[in-house]
């Protein structure tokens, strides 16, 4: 029995892991936004960190979703897994996680073209991160086998605090007359 489920066991711990590095990523992404990294030093790693895990998050992704494709049970096929709300499992919230896992190729591949699309345009496209974990977010309450566990809300609040903080403050910051990204 156990051995029936093991490519959703696995795709459920992608993307619990995935979900965990986008959060992490987007709060530093945020933080850097809003100028909490403090020293030149300390914002280059934070920069260096912030790039390797959403690469990570992007893998992480790649595997929750592709993990289904060999799912006995659920056989979402092709385009269960990459057209928002075909899979018949809880459509609409397998359908917001499928947005949300374009989103981030979107925006986790904008770095790469940004001297092509500009740096104005990545800024703005940049700013679609937190509606990226908005979906995500949306799509583990939703469709998440584990999203009514303590040790699940647990860890989604302890994500999502510190992106609310970090969010705001550079809401804030912006709203004082700083630039709203920094150069």
């Amino acid at each position: 029995m156990a051995s029936h489920q093991l490519f959703w066991i696995a795709s459920r711990s992608f993307g619990t892991i995935a979900m965990i590095l986008l959060g992490v990523s987007v709060a530093v992404g945020l933080a850097m936004s809003g100028r909490m990294a403090g020293r030149p030093a300390t914002r280059a790693k934070l920069r260096r960190f912030h790039e390797a895990a959403t690469l990570v998050t992007l893998g992480l992704i790649a595997a929750h979703a592709g993990l289904l494709l060999l799912d006995s049970y659920l056989r979402p096929g092709l385009a269960g897994i990459t057209i928002p709300f075909v899979l018949g499992y809880r459509s609409l919230f397998t359908g917001i996680g499928i947005i949300a896992g374009w989103l981030a190729v979107v925006i986790g591949a904008s770095f790469y073209v940004r001297k092509r699309i500009g740096t104005r345009t990545w800024r703005k496209l940049h700013r679609f991160a937190i509606v990226t974990y908005a979906l995500a977010l949306l799509h583990v309450l939703g469709a998440g086998t584990d999203a009514s566990s303590p040790w699940m809300l647990a860890t989604l609040t302890g994500l999502t605090a510190p992106i609310v903080f970090a969010g705001s403050y550079r809401l804030l910051g912006a709203q004082a007359g700083r630039a709203p990204f920094p150069a």
